[in-house]
């Protein structure tokens, strides 16, 4: 290997760093993201969440720090040393305690620079310049440029760009089908059971476009009822009639420690609603049979610490994990379990992700800091139940949807456990790829 590495500074490598604005622009219903520290997320950018701002604003914004394609965005605060690549295409202003790293090209691939700051080295020099804070560790503007890092030779880095790069791209395509997915069963439940909308299109003497067999399944008329108006024959139903909740199991931090046993917690759950494999811990305590979650299982949130009450209430579909082969819920999660086969967990799931379900639990909240949900506030739900032929339909025609969204999932977890390997190996050497002239 020899001359062909150099450990260099990253000010030597040519890679300069462009500090944010230290402001915080006024939201805006639409117009740019302003990306903060909560959207720089397993390496690249997540928008879920995201503020926005003015065109106003976001000229003003970016007039000392404007994103360019593969750029990087680094934390300096909160989760210091955490980066993000910038996308071609992406237009953002830049928040506060985030810098941009941008490579000029001699010594440092631009594409390759993603790889560079979240392999070993990287992680080393952030240990080294921390600051440990009473509440928030950060990182310096002035120390980030003296990190030592080894540069492979840029026949090397590119190489290594396109290799890791195409697993990162099949795993984001894989997230994107997932969405597009879940958003055509989101819009099948919200069509046939909110909206009512093949009842209304034959009230009205119009076409529903849907196959004869489905369509004799809705009726023609509406009847008044304590919700309203709703299809004739479909009943008012408490949502504790037809589901049990069980309540997740105490811990102590003791109890946290290396298990094949892991427990889904606050975590697990993203903002807004859905699940998220990353946010188990490994648990060694005591649970109770009916504690157990199984993969395809509702839970849900009885508790968060997000000022915008985004979590609790919130439901997800627990994936299929092969790192663990216990999952408990905690004392922060319930496990929604259907009473009758006719309720599959599909049909629950979009039930609980609607806006009525929503406005329901949150007037059942309570607290300031850490909100709590009632135990009453799930069980009191009331819903316009569909007869059985619905729900059976429904079901069967959503669980092809959902088991690709599972085998994407499946696929998504491997290719990052292969590039994650990968990566150290690279950029240490170690692993050489063939063909590549230094």
């Amino acid at each position: 290997m020899g001359d062909e590495w150099r450990m260099l500074s990253l000010q030597d490598a040519g890679v300069s760093l462009i500090d944010c604005d230290h402001r915080t622009p006024p939201a805006s219903k639409q117009g740019y993201p302003y990306v903060a520290i909560p959207q720089i997320k397993n390496g690249q950018i997540n928008l879920k969440d995201v503020r926005y701002i003015s065109q106003e604003h976001f000229i003003d914004w970016t007039r000392k720090a404007t994103p360019k394609p593969f750029d990087v965005v680094l934390s300096r605060r909160c989760n210091p040393g955490e980066t993000a690549y910038v996308p071609p295409g992406l237009n953002f202003a830049l928040g506060q305690n985030l810098v941009l790293l941008r490579a000029d090209g001699r010594y440092v691939f631009p594409q390759f620079l993603r790889w560079l700051v979240r392999g070993p080295d990287w992680w080393e020099q952030i240990g080294t310049f921390i600051n440990v804070g009473a509440v928030f560790d950060s990182l310096k503007c002035a120390d980030i440029p003296q990190f030592q890092l080894l540069i492979p030779p840029l026949p090397e880095q590119r190489a290594i760009a396109h290799v890791l790069g195409t697993l990162d791209d099949k795993i984001e395509l894989n997230r994107r089908t997932n969405e597009t997915l879940e958003a055509m069963a989101r819009a099948l439940f919200k069509s046939w059971f909110v909206d009512f909308e093949p009842v209304r299109a034959k009230a009205e003497g119009r076409e529903t476009g849907l196959p004869i067999e489905i369509d004799e399944l809705f009726p023609d008329s509406f009847e008044e009822s304590e919700l309203g108006v709703v299809p004739k024959g479909w009943k008012i139903t408490e949502l504790g009639d037809v589901v049990d909740i069980v309540k997740g199991t105490s811990y102590s931090s003791d109890d946290l420690q290396p298990s094949s046993t892991a427990l889904v917690t606050l975590k697990s759950f993203e903002r807004g609603g859905g699940y998220r494999t990353d946010g188990l811990k490994e648990y060694i305590g005591k649970f109770k049979p009916e504690q157990k979650i199984s993969p395809g299982d509702v839970v849900i949130s009885f508790t968060d610490v997000t000022q915008a009450a985004e979590v609790i209430g919130r439901p997800a579909i627990v994936s299929p994990t092969y790192e663990y082969t216990t999952l408990v819920a905690s004392l922060d999660v319930g496990i929604v379990k259907v009473k009758s086969p006719e309720f599959s967990k599909i049909f629950l799931y979009n039930l609980l992700s609607t806006q009525q379900f929503n406005d329901h639990v949150l007037s059942y909240v309570n607290g300031t800091t850490v909100l709590h949900l009632d135990k009453k506030g799930i069980p009191s739900y009331q819903f316009v139940c569909p007869p059985e032929e619905l729900l059976s339909l429904y079901s069967t025609s959503t669980q092809s949807i959902y088991k690709k969204i599972v085998r994407c999932d499946i696929d998504s977890r491997t290719l990052a456990s292969i590039r994650d390997a990968l990566l150290p190996k690279l950029l240490s050497g170690e692993v050489r790829i063939p063909g590549v002239e230094g």
